[in-house]
């Protein structure tokens, strides 16, 4: 027995410095980088004394190209499972000290591993990624680990959150498996994501990129929409992850943790003055989230993509919901591809893990224009349309001021299957705003007058009357109360609390077809 004890503890700080990278100096240049080690990242992540690691003696196989003289214990990934805020995850993360981190056919079966047990005893899948990419010298073994970890992706997705942070180089391949998870994470000028890197585009195109303009955080998070959250460092990073697992459940066939909430006055007057008395003039659709929601609850995701819409997770009465709003200080708080797409990921992600959903409505309609046409509004818009349309969580609407048009439909209308569908006073509900409806309703008899200014006004003014309001729409039940905005916090509690044990059947079909 003292035998194969000695033995162990040999095998044991043989692993612990390889899996440190193979040395003080290797672990030194991570630091000098402004990145930490593969384990400093996992004790950061998971509660204290409870990561159970799991392939500590992996090997790569490989023996071609040198790699018959270079092998480190766990192959340049550490696997395993622990506990986050006393939650069961399951998570990987690898070492960049270790071959680049690059993907070998055991570092992918290690990874495989962890997403099969994640998803057979149903918790979430957190990737620490940092790699490379595909382990070279392995060729198409290589690619097929990538190949088992993205169809293990797609299995997961809508069965277990998945949720991947980038904290160092994602390139070629690689990146796919991070795009089909359901939140990305990025690092300020630590972390970069590209199919092709800066050398093959100068080649391919001349065109001459750094790594950070061609795929750093800042380019993800505001031009492509591709990493939903920044941080500017690697554990402000890791913090904002448990801060997201915070919001979901464990897996899709539970819900998201109720917090205790003592029932309190509700009343939010400040509400009552938010909305300008121009109907042109902005406000902050954020300021209407936080004196909606429990305080310092609202966590924005996407927070600098497609800015005319906003999404996020919050607590209402101690409940974990979503909330997709319109934001009036940017385009007017317009629809368009950008939003939609955004919006719409975030309404199936909701649905998948049973978070009940709020919608904040103050919308003019879609962006016009040919650069909207020609890249596929309609198409795109419907994808929000689908998303909501499919949704069979609890699903509450408060339109605060404009619903106009198709956007009136597309943002969670009675029509499309909204549960319960509240209004502000000031509502404004038509096809179109009052002056160009005027001006199209009664263009002769405003051509033909002596004064057209005065008719034109006049005419506005009558719409106003009969359209611009959310009563006639009440009338026609397709608003269920038109409330004081000081009352929104109270008849939305109360609204999710009785909506809690909701349940729709969907018709029985293999999958729908979404307009991708």
């Amino acid at each position: 027995m003292k035998k194969h004890q000695e033995k162990y503890e040999v095998l044991r700080a043989k692993n612990e410095e390889s899996l440190l990278g193979g040395g003080i100096v290797r672990q030194e240049a991570q630091h000098k980088k402004g990145k930490l080690t593969a384990r400093e990242r996992i004790d950061l992540l998971i509660d204290k004394g409870t990561f159970q690691e799991t392939g500590k003696f992996v090997m790569h196989r490989s023996k071609d190209f040198g790699l018959d003289k270079e092998y480190y214990l766990g192959d340049g990934v550490v696997t395993g499972y622990g506990k986050v805020n006393g939650r069961l995850v399951y998570v990987f993360s690898q070492d960049f000290t270790v071959f680049g981190g690059a993907l070998s056919e055991t570092h992918a079966e290690k990874i495989v591993k962890i997403m099969d047990l994640a998803m057979q005893n149903g918790a979430p899948v957190i990737g620490l990624n940092d790699s490379g990419g595909a382990r070279i010298q392995e060729g198409v073994v290589s690619l097929a680990g990538y190949a088992d970890i993205f169809y293990r992706n797609t299995l997961a997705s809508g069965v277990v959150p998945q949720i991947s942070a980038i904290l160092g180089p994602c390139a070629g391949g690689a990146v796919y498996s991070p795009a089909i998870t359901d939140f990305i994470l990025m690092v300020e000028n630590t972390s970069y994501m590209f199919v092709t890197g800066p050398k093959v585009v100068e080649t391919v195109t001349n065109e001459v990129v750094t790594s950070e303009e061609l795929g750093g955080a800042s380019t993800h998070s505001s031009k492509s929409g591709v990493a939903h959250l920044t941080a500017a460092n690697e554990v402000l990073c890791i913090e904002q992850i448990k801060s997201l697992l915070s919001y979901m459940p464990q897996n899709c066939e539970s819900t998201p943790e109720l917090l205790e909430y003592s029932e309190a006055n509700e009343s939010r007057p400040i509400l009552d003055e938010i909305i300008p008395e121009n109907p042109n003039q902005p406000y902050d659709m954020k300021e209407v989230i936080h004196s909606i929601v429990d305080e310092g609850s609202f966590f924005e995701v996407h927070q600098a993509y497609a800015e005319n819409i906003v999404v996020g997770f919050a607590r209402l009465a101690g409940r974990s919901i979503g909330i997709i709003g319109n934001q009036p200080l940017i385009l007017a708080g317009v629809l368009d591809i950008n939003a939609s797409k955004k919006a719409a990921r975030f309404v199936r992600f909701c649905d998948c893990f049973n978070i009940p959903l709020l919608v904040l409505e103050d919308v003019p309609g879609f962006l016009p224009g040919t650069d909207q046409e020609w890249n596929a509004i309609i198409t795109n818009g419907a994808k929000l349309l689908y998303a909501f349309s499919e949704a069979t969580v609890p699903r509450v609407t408060l339109i605060t001021r404009k619903a106009y048009g198709g956007a009136y439909d597309v943002m969670n209308s009675k029509h499309i299957g909204a549960d319960l569908n509240f209004a502000w006073p000031m509502a404004e509900i038509a096809v179109m705003g009052a002056k160009g409806a005027s001006e199209i309703i009664f263009k002769k008899e405003i051509s033909a007058s002596e004064n057209p200014e005065q008719t034109l006004q006049e005419k506005i003014d009558d719409y106003n009357r009969k359209f611009a309001t959310p009563y006639r729409a009440a009338h026609r039940g397709y608003v269920d109360e038109v409330i004081m905005p000081s009352e929104s916090r109270e008849k939305l509690i109360a609204a999710f609390s009785m909506l809690e044990n909701k349940a729709v059947n969907l018709p029985r079909k293999k999958h729908g077809n979404i307009p991708l």
